[in-house]
């Protein structure tokens, strides 16, 4: 238990040191004009209380990617705590804060079209692209997933049904203001993912289960094709890094009062979302007797994390847990499927300059927007999914080079987010050597050489680009 204590402790204490080195870097100003006042527009431009702003975002960034992401990385062993910990405060809260800071100080435009001031239109067009079909893809999965088990939970209503009813409060929530519903109800939902994981950290303290402590031994069945590097850096999104989360910071970062709001809304909600991460990955490895035993387990059970969840819960927490259960494996994907569409919406709106203020330039948006999604329904995306962590990852590296010119421009450390840029370039760019999801080569010598110089080539690439900002700026 002394790694998972020293961990928890390292996460905690980051928010109040990394956290507030990161303010300074930006030069964080109280009374800076924020995008909430100033574009105020009563449906996305909305001031919002700080505690609310940060359930909401972690809601957001978070559904049920803390918990299945570091379910399933925990069969990589006890080294999972330390990606969790390090990747969560100079990978994942230093990206959130970063980026979500550039956010409000792009008018809280969508990091799309933010992404455009620093490398150009042809950048911009491509990760328009990117994050469009990645978060209609996310909407459509977090669909059939909750619809799958409620029509289990609920025999006497069919799967059909509940796809309907959940396609149906999608529609309205992206359509609505975001203080109706997801400023509501959504900051309870927030608050309920950190009380399941406050009685399963209580639980793992106070009951008869063992955290194993750190090793470097992989605890994957096929090691051979399930690597630590680069696989559990994939595996583990939510949790350490996300780039799904700039996807959704300008929903938040539309609704900031000030900001001085930045480091709990935006660091502060990454931080809790790796907490969070850190306790299931320990409460799956202790519940099942090892990491060993959890991988051999998941596997009996086709690594249905859905599965483990509510094991674990049920088991330890009671009925209470049955509940909390279903509120993560159902409730956590609507809401972020929910908020996937609306940041969908909100991307188109900005790159075609669709003010949002009338509920007819909305529904221009969102019935084609849901029609996509319907007509998704009947795709299968059992192979495409598959590759929607490494897209993950790739989006999340694309914003760290993005921060990392934002740096250079304002003559700030570039190395915060540049060794974080250069480290994710090599795990994106070998697990494409690596992994049979791509051209296969396995975990050899050459496939980490290829990655290695793919990766030089990237830097190479990417130093002219400072380089010429150091020019600009001389």
């Amino acid at each position: 238990m002394i790694t998972f204590i020293c961990c928890l402790v390292v996460l905690i204490v980051a928010y109040f040191g990394y956290g507030k080195y990161l303010e300074r870097v930006c030069s964080i100003d109280a009374n800076a004009s924020v995008p909430s006042k100033e574009l105020y527009d009563g449906v996305d431009y909305v001031p919002m209380s700080q505690w609310r702003v940060f359930l909401v975002q972690l809601l957001n960034i978070a559904g049920i990617g803390p918990i299945f992401g570091a379910i399933l990385g925990a069969c990589f062993g006890p080294v999972a705590f330390i990606w969790i910990t390090l990747g969560g405060i100079f990978f994942g809260a230093m990206h959130d804060f970063m980026s979500g800071v550039m956010l409000v100080r792009h008018k809280g435009l969508s990091f799309t079209e933010v992404v455009g001031n620093y490398f150009g239109r042809g950048m911009s067009l491509f990760v328009r692209i990117l994050a469009i079909v990645l978060l209609v893809l996310v909407g459509v999965v977090f669909l059939r997933s909750p619809a799958s088990i409620l029509s289990g939970t609920f025999a006497n209503v069919p799967y059909e049904w509940w796809i309907a009813i959940i396609l149906i409060y999608y529609f309205v929530a992206t359509l609505l203001p975001v203080d109706k519903i997801i400023g509501k109800i959504y900051p309870i939902f927030g608050a309920a993912l950190i009380f399941m994981a406050i009685g399963l950290l209580g639980v793992l303290f106070f009951g008869d289960y063992e955290i194993p402590e750190l090793t470097l031994h992989n605890s994957q069945l096929d090691a051979e094709a399930m690597p630590i590097m680069p696989t559990l850096f994939i595996t583990i999104a939510c949790g350490a890094i996300s780039g799904f989360h700039v996807t959704q910071s300008p929903l938040m970062a539309r609704c900031v009062r000030s900001e001085k709001d930045c480091r709990p809304v935006f660091f502060g909600a990454m931080i809790s979302e790796s907490i969070i991460a850190l306790i299931w990955a320990a409460a799956a490895m202790a519940f099942f007797g090892g990491a060993d035993s959890l991988a051999s387990t998941m596997a009996e059970h086709g690594n249905n994390a859905a599965w483990a969840v509510n094991t674990i819960t049920s088991s330890t927490l009671g009925k209470v847990g049955a509940l909390l259960a279903l509120l993560g494996v159902v409730a956590a994907p609507i809401t972020s499927g929910d908020t996937a569409f609306r940041s969908a919406r909100l991307i188109i709106a900005d790159i075609f300059h669709i003010e949002q203020r009338s509920k007819l330039k909305r529904l221009y948006i969102s019935v084609p927007l849901f029609a996509v999604g319907v007509v998704m329904l009947f795709v299968n995306f059992d192979v495409v999914w598959r590759y929607f962590s490494w897209t993950n990852q790739f989006l999340a590296t694309i914003v760290l080079w993005c921060i990392t010119v934002y740096l250079c421009r304002r003559k700030k450390c570039i190395a915060i987010s540049l060794i974080p840029a250069i480290f994710m370039t090599y795990v994106c760019l070998s697990f494409m050597f690596v992994s049979t999801q791509f051209i296969g080569l396995g975990s050899t010598t050459l496939a980490y050489a290829l990655g290695g110089i793919a990766t030089l080539a990237v830097v190479a690439i990417m130093g002219w680009k400072l380089r010429d900002e150091y020019k600009h700026l001389s």
